[in-house]
């Protein structure tokens, strides 16, 4: 039986001797549910924030206001402000954040529903990237964390 790939990122980044930290919008604390549904992901995860309003983005994670006033909530540039944010907020080596648009209320032309930025942050370096899911609100917070810990397993095996 093939190892799950919460599993697998555990065991990177033990090896490596790294932890996580994740700030969750649109996701509810999903990726950190799935995270330690490993046994001693104690080692290595060290803790999550639901970042969902703008308010606790802001004082949690330290994303500035007028960022959120400029970009908007789900945008590309708060997603690498929460992941360096909780990065810095728990001490960690990497940080994952996750911000947007789950549904089925709430998209317009511009920020379509299914709408996510999804950044992870290392000493030095963040990555983000945008998806636009075509799911139901449950599915497109399933595909964001599911892509989330992929660009973690990514990332550990370069």
């Amino acid at each position: 039986m093939q190892e799950s790939l919460e599993v697998r990122i555990g065991t990177r980044l033990r090896r490596r001797r790294q932890t996580l930290a994740v700030a969750e919008s649109c996701t509810g604390g999903l990726l950190a549910h799935r995270l330690t549904n490993v046994p001693g992901s104690s080692d290595y995860f060290l803790g999550g924030v639901v970042a969902y309003s703008n308010a606790a983005k802001r004082s949690l994670l330290g994303v500035e206001a007028g960022l959120l006033e400029r970009e908007g909530a789900v945008s590309e540039a708060v997603a690498r402000e929460m992941a360096s944010g909780v990065r810095r907020l728990f001490g960690a080596d990497l940080g994952v954040g996750i911000t947007g648009i789950a549904g089925p209320a709430g998209g317009t032309p511009e920020k379509p529903v299914g709408l996510v930025y999804i950044a992870l942050a290392a000493e030095g370096q963040v990555r983000c990237e945008r998806h636009i899911w075509p799911y139901d609100r449950l599915g497109n917070k399933e595909a964001s964390a599911q892509r989330a810990l992929e660009m973690l397993e990514e990332y550990l095996e370069s």
